[in-house]
């Protein structure tokens, strides 16, 4: 079944979807690793580069339960082929800013429903999500004062997820600008032949 969230009002989103977190789950690690199956099995030679991000995949930290996947692509991938097949496995379509597209799944009309995926496609590039989980994994003192920021953040962001994930922006940048100091060049992206 197709899900299709267009017709439905920012409240009822809020609602519906409000920011959740969690102690760290060692099963996040393991829900990373079928969809990565799945998706190179989908994206086959078209995938260049696929990493887990976000909370989920740092051990120990609190996190919004939703396993983000950073999927970069090379430049001629055919959009819609892929797009239909994610969408025949479950999978809406979001389109953020900075991603070419997003996949997501574990959204319904009723809320929550299963593992909550977010798939951020991107062309191959040095993207700072990296940086920023590298970070966190080698300072467990950063890590711990990001989750306490998280904590205190939901309180007034509980369900305006957007706001809350703009709340954390100044420490994430500050964080991935030491990381690239601290790891220069670790993924910029060779050119295509």
């Amino acid at each position: 079944m197709r899900q299709d969230f267009t017709h439905v009002s920012e409240e009822k989103i809020s609602e519906l979807f409000p920011v959740l977190l969690e102690p760290h789950n060692s099963s996040w690690k393991d829900y990373y690793l079928i969809e990565r199956d799945i998706l190179q099995s989908i994206f086959g030679d078209m995938l260049v580069r696929i990493n887990h991000i976000g909370s989920t995949s740092v051990y120990g930290l609190i996190a919004k339960p939703t396993i983000d996947i950073l999927l970069e692509v090379s430049p001629n991938i055919d959009i819609p082929s892929i797009t239909e097949k994610m969408r025949d496995r479950g999978y809406i379509v979001n389109t953020p800013p900075k991603d070419i597209i997003m996949y997501i799944k574990g959204y319904t009309p009723n809320g929550f429903e299963g593992q909550c995926v977010h798939i951020h496609v991107r062309y191959h590039d040095d993207w700072d999500e990296l940086y920023f989980r590298d970070y966190l994994i080698a300072h467990p003192e950063v890590a711990n004062e990001y989750g306490e920021l998280k904590i205190k953040l939901k309180e007034h962001y509980e369900y305006d997820r957007d706001a809350y994930t703009d709340a954390k922006g100044d420490f994430v940048r500050k964080y991935s600008e030491r990381a690239r100091e601290e790891f220069p060049n670790r993924y910029s992206p060779k050119p295509f032949l």
